[in-house]
C-alpha cells in the first residue's frame, strides 16, 4: 500500500505523536482524580517514567496505546504495510523494554498496571476505570485491562 502523504509530511506527522499527556492518559487522570486517587505524573526516577504514580501505595500505572505496544488481538493494533522491517524492529524494541521496565519495577517493590488505549474509549472506559480504581484499592498485585476491545466487540 501506498501512502497517502509525502515522507517529509510522514515524518512530520509521527513526530508530533507525544508520548506524554495522550488523550487516554488525560481522560483515566481525570477519573482517577474524581474518584478520590491522588497522584504523580511521569515519575523521572522509576524505570520507564510511569505514566501515574500512587507512590503511597507504591503503585506505577502505564496507559498503553494499543499500537506501539501491540495490543494482541486488538482492533487497534494494526502494522504499517511500509517498511516492515523497521516496523518489525520497532515494536520488538517496545515489547522488550517494556518487559525490562516491568521487571525493574517489580525488583523495586512496585506493582504495576497496564491500561490499554482501547479500554479508555466509549463504552468501555466507565467499566474500565472502575476496575482500575477497585485495583489499586484492593492492594493485590498487578493489573491489566483485560478484555481485548475494539470496534468488532
Amino acid at each position: 500500500m501506498v501512502d497517502i502523504v509525502d515522507s517529509e509530511t510522514r515524518s512530520r506527522m509521527m513526530a508530533g505523536i507525544g508520548g506524554r499527556d495522550t488523550r487516554p492518559e488525560i481522560l483515566l487522570r481525570r477519573r482517577l482524580h474524581a474518584a478520590g486517587l491522588r497522584f504523580r505524573l511521569h515519575a523521572a526516577r522509576l524505570p520507564g517514567r510511569p505514566d501515574i504514580v500512587l507512590a503511597s501505595r507504591r503503585i506505577a500505572i502505564f496507559v498503553h496505546g494499543c499500537f506501539w505496544h501491540r495490543h494482541a488481538g486488538c482492533h487497534w493494533c494494526s502494522t504499517p504495510a511500509t517498511r516492515a522491517d523497521f516496523w518489525k524492529s520497532k515494536f520488538e524494541g517496545n515489547l522488550v523494554r517494556d518487559e525490562r521496565v516491568q521487571i525493574a519495577l517489580h525488583e523495586g517493590g512496585w506493582r504495576v498496571g497496564i491500561i490499554w488505549e482501547c479500554g479508555l474509549r466509549p463504552p468501555w472506559i466507565d467499566a474500565t476505570v472502575e476496575q482500575v480504581v477497585a485495583w489499586i484499592r484492593s492492594g493485590s498485585g498487578d493489573f491489566e485491562s483485560a478484555v481485548v476491545r475494539g470496534r468488532n466487540t
